[in-house]
This record gives structure tokens, sequence and C-alpha cells, in this order.
């Protein structure tokens, strides 16, 4: 197959996408041809956006060969480069684009690539961290750049790596990449005509490729705790980075496994202790100097934790939980709610 590759980490880093170069090789190693568009950074969170107004500038991605380390985890280098390589070069090259993941499916579709052969599958992913449950998979820029080639006639498929910490060890993500690899295959061979994308998403547990793989529906929950957004009364100097936000979040997320490895001590290995998911620091206990307020990003992962918790088996939060991988079809649309009809009289 020729496979176009997105995702809405970004770039291989240890720090934010630490999971596609592995991908892409044992997709690669299985004989497939992939084309890679990425977003030049990290642009989770963001569903299916374009950045309508802006120009988008690609720049190119040269992958240094995938090595692991003396402490067991998987490199992720490379160089950027501002123009590409001769049409001659046999080198690797991604082309990262500086927009959203629908973004790069469309320019990544139509505006590269042509001499590959045409595209027959897309896959928006490996997602660092899950995306199961209805809260998460409606703002997922994975799932997002997923859509946007569903709604291109495209079969597509939005993988997600389930992490429980974030050590990144080499032998259980390279675990996880050949299960991914090899379930994609049989989907693909098997795609159900009703079904526009499937959403996957893998627990990177020891030895996930022994694990059982179910069908699931997406759990329907909501936000509970209120606001998604923790209101910080700051000097006007005071302001976190972008990366300093995600990095809050990824700690959130790495709680969140980590509470379900301890309720599920009995089925998977690893974890280390952690307290449950909250908010950070409440505004109330802020030095009374700080004049103004900002809004910061911080969503209770305990809600979903707690809405899993709750759920009857057969969902995907709750297959993920289990250490089983989770496939989900999806049709990509809003589907209206029939008994509505005929003419509204005020």
């Amino acid at each position: 197959m020729h496979i176009l590759i997105t995702n809405d980490d970004g770039p291989p880093s240890d720090q934010s996408s630490p999971y596609v170069h592995s991908f892409v090789s044992t997709l690669q190693a299985h004989g497939h041809t992939v084309s890679v568009v990425l977003p030049h950074t990290q642009r989770s969170w963001i569903g299916k956006a374009h950045l309508v107004g802006k120009s988008i500038q690609p720049t190119y991605y040269r992958p240094a060969p995938l090595q692991t380390t003396s402490e067991g985890r998987l490199t992720n280098h490379g160089t950027t480069h501002k123009t590409p390589l001769p049409s001659s070069s046999n080198e690797e090259e991604w082309v990262l684009v500086d927009s959203t993941p629908a973004s790069c499916v469309q320019i990544g579709l139509y505006h590269y690539f042509s001499s590959r052969g045409p595209i027959d599958l897309v896959i928006s992913g490996p997602n660092y961290g899950r995306n199961s449950t209805a809260v998460f998979s409606l703002s997922s820029g994975t799932i997002g750049g997923a859509m946007e080639a569903a709604v291109c006639g495209m079969k597509s498929i939005a993988l997600s790596y389930a992490f429980f910490d974030r050590n990144h060890d080499a032998k259980i993500i390279t675990e996880a990449s050949e299960l991914s690899a090899k379930l994609i295959q049989h989907l693909w061979d098997n795609w159900d005509a009703n079904t526009n994308l499937y959403s996957v998403n893998v627990p990177l547990v020891e030895k996930v490729g022994e694990r059982k793989i179910l069908w699931t529906n997406m759990l329907q929950n909501t936000w509970r705790s209120g606001s998604c957004f923790q209101v910080v009364e700051v000097p006007s100097e005071a302001d976190d980075s972008p990366s300093d936000i995600e990095n809050q979040i990824r700690k959130q997320e790495e709680k969140l496994g980590k509470i379900e490895l301890r309720s599920n001590s009995d089925i998977l290995k690893g974890g280390g202790s952690g307290t449950g998911s909250g908010r950070d620091t409440p505004t109330s206990q802020l030095h009374m100097r700080y004049t103004h307020k900002h809004f910061k990003w911080a969503p209770s992962f305990k809600d979903v934790y707690e809405s899993v918790e709750e759920s009857k088996p057969g969902n995907d939060g709750w297959a993920v939980a289990q250490g089983y991988t989770s496939v989900t079809p999806l049709r990509a649309n809003f589907m209206h709610v029939n008994g509505f009809e005929g003419e509204i009289k005020l």
C-alpha cells in the first residue's frame, strides 16, 4: 500500500512525539510505501481545524536512523531544512507544514508524492496518548486528521498509543508498532463498507501483541468538573509557553495511566506510584500581588477516569484500561436526530 502518515504531535521528539518514527519504520519494513506530512510543531486538541487566512510554508525533515540508546529508549533525531532534496536523492525526507493535522492531510493528498502513485490509506498517528471516549475524541487532532481524509473520500485510521508512563521503552514501543502494522493490514483487507474510519487505541504495555484486540463502541461521556480552563491571576509579564502547558497535560495523562495500573494491577505491569488527576494550585492559593486573569488549559482527566470506571465493559475507555487494544468503527458525519420534520410556527 501507499500510506500517508500525519499526526498532531509534530516531528519526532522525546518530549512531544516519541512514537511516529518507530511506526513509520515498521510500516516500511512491512513493505509499504510511506509518505509523511506532519505539523511542524505540536498541534494537540485542535480537532479538524484549518488556519484560515494563513499561507502555509513547508519545511523538510530528514530523520536520522532509528536506534536504541543504552538506557533502552528509542532515539528521535533528525534535521530540518528549508528546501527539499533533489528528486534524484534516495535519502528519506518528510514534509513539515506550519498548520494543523487536517491541513497536512489535504496537502499530502493533493500536493506531494504523485510520483509514488495514488495514496491508498491515510493514518493519523500514533498519537502520544489515548483518544478513547467522546471527550478526548471530539477534540483530538489525531482523529481530526483521519476525519479530514474521510471527507476527502479516503479510507483512514486514527491510531493512538495509550501510555502508562513516559519512559518510552523501546521494546514496548516496537511491539506496539508491530501490532499496529498487522492490525492496519487486517482492517484494510476486511474494510467495512459502512465505516469511513477506525479509531484504534493501543496500550503501551508489555507483550501487547499477545493481548486481546476488541471491537468497541465509544464511551459517551462529558466533562464533569466545570470549565476546562483554570483561572490564574498573574502579573503582566508571566506566561506559560505552549510547551510548558503541553508538558503539564502529559503529566496529567501519566497520572491517569498510573491510576489505571493500580486499579488493574493483576492485568498490567509497570507504573510506579501516583496520585489522582486533578487541577493545579487553586487560584485562591496564589499571592495577592497578581493583577489580572489568564486562562490556562487544564482539563480534569479524573473526569475521564471516573466515567470509564462507572461504565459497563465494551467501550473504548474500558478496553484500554484493561490493557486491550480497542478498535472503534466510525462515520465522518454529524448525524441529525430523527423525528423532526415540517414547518416550525412561532
